[in-house]
């Protein structure tokens, strides 16, 4: 595995020169940027909810074919921070912009562009080593006027920061439209190297950092108010067993007060049960075996304000 920080440029495989570089994702929460990721690798790489702030590591998936290898860099929203976990959201997604090959402006088009739109943009206007793509999400949910009346508002965002915008493309990833000319958009504005990861590497990540995704993910669409911005997954113990082909996980889940546990067991542990089960579907279709999971709930009080615990839930990428 490769250290999350940064890309690895220096892996190559000998298999000729192709398209091929480091394109990152930064916009506000919620606009679609995993969802976009998901559908573009063709399975699923990245947590994806309607909650704001799911989504706190630098993930990155390899999109492989025969013409490019494009290495897509999905970020955490960014977002005014309150707290220690908030500030590192935001270095971690900053930070992909300053070694990238395209970079991307996401601007979720049902939605009106607003202050949070433009503070991210500034960001992205700042780059000048990058080719800068304008995305407009969820182009289903608009009618094409207001689609080209936002789409200009989010152009004129970028030529105000001094931004040369390259290519601006409007898709759906929930129903797929214009996947892959987003694909072709940012394929375009590649450099001519070498492919970076082996062709049948789907992302980089750490194996524990998925399974504790997904599990995350369960416990963010079954909870609600503040519940699902208290949860912090750890995995303890991944272990396999060659003989039946099956994978049994422990792990952790924690949560800043004691009646916060109390809602993620629910009555009779009825709701952790359920979480179990959900991720446990998941985490099959990702090993490709059986899974045994095993899930304990547990109270670390305020972890959030604490930057060194950020870091021990492996947050620590942008500090």
């Amino acid at each position: 595995m490769t250290d999350a920080s940064k890309p690895d440029r220096s892996r190559k495989e000998p298999s000729g020169q192709v398209r091929s570089g480091f394109v990152t994702l930064v916009g506000r929460p919620n606009t679609g940027k995993s969802t976009l990721v998901n559908a573009v690798a063709g399975s699923k790489v990245a947590i994806v909810s309607d909650r704001p702030q799911t989504t706190r590591h630098r993930l990155r998936a390899v999109i492989d074919s025969d013409e490019s290898q494009i290495v897509l860099v999905d970020t955490p929203g960014v977002h005014k921070p309150k707290d220690a976990l908030g500030e590192q959201l935001n270095r971690t997604a900053l930070a992909t912009l300053a070694d990238v090959d395209v970079a991307c402006l996401v601007v979720d088009a049902s939605q009106e562009v607003g202050r949070g739109d433009a503070w991210v943009a500034r960001h992205v206007a700042a780059v000048r080593h990058a080719a800068i793509v304008l995305v407009m999400t969820k182009a289903d949910l608009v009618d094409q006027d207001t689609l080209n009346t936002r789409a200009s508002e989010a152009i004129g965002l970028l030529e105000t920061g001094g931004a040369e915008v390259a290519e601006v493309v409007a898709v759906s990833a929930r129903t797929g439209f214009n996947v892959d000319g987003f694909v072709a958009a940012v394929q375009a504005h590649l450099p001519t190297g070498p492919r970076y990861f082996p062709r049948d590497m789907a992302t980089d990540q750490p194996i524990e950092m998925m399974i504790g995704e997904f599990i995350r993910e369960k416990v963010v669409r079954s909870t609600f108010d503040e519940v699902p911005h208290a949860v912090g997954v750890a995995v303890e113990d991944v272990r396999r067993d060659e003989s039946n082909d099956t994978t049994t996980i422990h792990a952790v889940i924690f949560v800043e007060r004691e009646s916060q546990k109390g809602i993620l067991i629910g009555k009779g542990g009825e709701r952790i049960k359920r979480t179990g089960i959900e991720a446990r579907e998941d985490l099959e279709r990702l090993l490709g075996e059986k899974v045994y999971l095993d899930l304990m709930v547990k109270v670390k009080k305020d972890w959030r304000r604490d930057a060194g615990q950020v870091r021990r839930f492996g947050y620590g990428e942008g500090l």
